[in-house]
């Protein structure tokens, strides 16, 4: 499919306007699930740490670690959750599910502290880290650790179709694009052999279609024909010099 070189800029630029709309359109899709799911994994976290945080008063009054041992390992199944500890109000380790033992960052951590923090532990990968403090504190914390690549897979599944969609939207527009500018540019190419026609020999071979045209292309054909039709000398107005002569 040949394209005139006056429609080549269009052209370029509907390429280029497909392709911002299509990159802003998929950054603005990661950017939303991100924020979206991120803040989604938080607040489910903070729920079951507050949930364990509950559930564990009693147990560490009495001091039964086995039972708060046993508490903390059923919630390690849910899907999204790496890791639980839970500490003492003096920063003692009660129960934890690191295996084979607690990582030296956190270790070195604040115990104590319930604000959300994000780590690096090494062997095991990247995590957000919320907490749920236990009678207000008193009686220690409970910290759950959410693994951020869990999140990312799910992003990745969450904007795959939509990045598909906008993908067949984006074939789609270059084919419509290529097929609209060439049904514009049929017209310039009639008209470019009509031209011919009327500087070759006033114009005969002039295509009917054309001249019916009510657009600018039949305009221009029109006046070609008319600006060949006045610019011809006539015939009849040769003939009596001849004679004279």
């Amino acid at each position: 499919m040949k394209i005139p070189k006056l429609f080549q800029k269009t052209l370029f630029g509907i390429f280029l306007l497909f392709g911002v709309i299509g990159v802003s359109t998929s950054i603005l899709c990661i950017y939303t699930v991100d924020v979206h799911l991120s803040e989604e994994y938080e607040t489910n976290s903070k729920g079951i740490a507050k949930t364990i945080a509950d559930a564990s008063v009693d147990i560490i009054l009495n001091r039964e670690l086995s039972a708060l041992q046993s508490l903390i390992d059923q919630f390690i199944e849910i899907q999204g959750i790496s890791y639980i500890y839970v500490t003492s109000e003096s920063g003692e380790f009660l129960a934890h599910t690191f295996v084979p033992g607690i990582p030296e960052q956190i270790l070195k951590g604040d115990p104590t502290g319930t604000a959300t923090v994000e780590r690096s532990l090494p062997g095991m990968g990247d995590f957000v880290e919320v907490s749920s403090p236990i009678l207000a504190g008193v009686a220690g914390a409970v910290h759950i650790g959410m693994d951020t690549g869990l999140i990312t897979l799910q992003i990745q599944r969450a904007i795959g179709h939509q990045v598909y969609l906008i993908s067949l939207i984006f074939i789609g527009g270059i084919f419509a694009a290529l097929w609209l500018v060439n049904l514009a540019a049929k017209p310039i190419t009639t008209l470019l052999a009509s031209a011919a026609s009327v500087a070759r020999d006033g114009g005969s071979d002039v295509d009917k279609k054309l001249l019916a045209r009510g657009d600018e292309a039949g305009h221009l054909a029109r006046l070609f024909l008319h600006v060949a039709g006045t610019a011809a000398p006539p015939a009849a107005a040769a003939a009596p010099s001849d004679e004279r002569a």
